[in-house]
């Protein structure tokens, strides 16, 4: 039997397994420098095979379409970082301050890649586009996430933008770029072998989450956030998703866009990426600060599945087009 779509999927349950594990059995000593050695390598193995996965042809295919890859990418970054910036004043209160930190790297972040695209698909959208605007997001992220997180996040404080995005040039986007470069060779292998790189994905994010989570709980993270907290969160993160979702919507129809780039511009630019989001706060942050830095993250990206999986069925539902109808009638 099917998973209904509004129940966590089996990556969520990890998730919470693993910040379960890092609570009880936080990584200590030198266990500390064999984690963030593992989960070093394992990052820059996810964006190898990320990169050798790019089709460019898919790119192409998308790239014309540039009024709706603006409305993407000034949904990600500039809509979502604004409305954290506004919002603050009536938002921070719920949560505490070092989770709204979080809150606002989470409205920096690029959009995500595998579930804009697949739900774009599943709802019957522009899936040429998504592909291009999603794929172009992550790639900007390297740069620009760093630059709004200096001015919006750290405030100057950490790192410098310029530090930050050469650190992840190094450890995120030179992977991307050789296993990309060696597309060629290796591009059907990893095509075939799809597994492999879910599994590499998924296993990547949850060394990050688990390293992050147990430096965190040693430094006191949960004598720090309180339930009243945590609540707090799930209303902020439902509050920027209901915001992006209606915002992108409104745009894309005041642009006149096709209802399949309206579909396209909804899930791409209401997306923010765990994938991305993850690996870019273990470089950017402290240690012990990413586990209260990438928890928001967490709450949001899974609303964001539960919420867009019920909307793509919606959009899903609506009527076939008059002429695709009636070419199939021809046919």
């Amino acid at each position: 039997m099917a998973r209904p779509s509004f129940l966590p999927d089996n990556f969520t349950i990890a998730l919470v397994f693993t910040v379960v594990l890092a609570t009880l059995l936080p990584a200590r000593g030198s266990g500390v420098h064999f984690f963030e050695t593992l989960t070093t390598a394992a990052v820059a193995a996810l964006f190898f095979l990320h990169g050798a996965k790019l089709s460019r042809e898919a790119i192409i295919a998308g790239i014309t379409h540039w009024r709706l890859h603006l409305l993407i990418l000034a949904s990600t970054f500039v809509m979502f970082p604004v409305l954290g910036w506004v919002l603050r004043p009536v938002l921070q209160p719920l949560v505490t301050p070092e989770l709204y930190t979080g809150v606002m790297f989470l409205c920096v972040l690029p959009a995500t890649v595998q579930s804009a695209i697949a739900f774009t698909s599943m709802a019957r959208g522009n899936i040429p586009a998504a592909v291009c605007s999603a794929s172009a997001s992550t790639l900007l992220g390297v740069f620009i996430t760093p630059l709004l997180a200096s001015l919006l996040v750290t405030h100057g404080q950490g790192a410098s933008s310029l530090d930050s995005i050469g650190r992840i040039l190094l450890q995120l986007m030179l992977p991307f770029c050789v296993g990309h470069m060696l597309r060629p060779w290796i591009g059907g292998f990893v095509k075939k072998n799809a597994k492999l790189l879910t599994l590499v994905d998924r296993g990547s994010i949850l060394l990050v989450v688990y390293t992050a989570f147990s430096a965190a709980v040693v430094e006191g993270l949960w004598r720090q956030i309180s339930a009243s907290a945590l609540a707090g969160l799930l209303v902020v993160c439902a509050v920027l998703l209901a915001l992006a979702l209606t915002l992108t919507t409104w745009t894309a129809r005041r642009l006149g866009l096709s209802k399949a780039d309206e579909i396209t511009a909804v899930f791409c630019g209401s997306k923010k990426s765990l994938a991305s989001g993850v690996p870019m706060a273990n470089v950017l942050f402290a240690s012990s600060a990413v586990g209260a830095i990438v928890l928001p993250l967490m709450v949001f990206h899974q609303m964001q599945l539960m919420v867009c999986a019920v909307l793509a069925q919606r959009y899903a539902r609506r009527p076939e087009p008059a002429a695709t109808i009636s070419s199939a009638v021809g046919s």
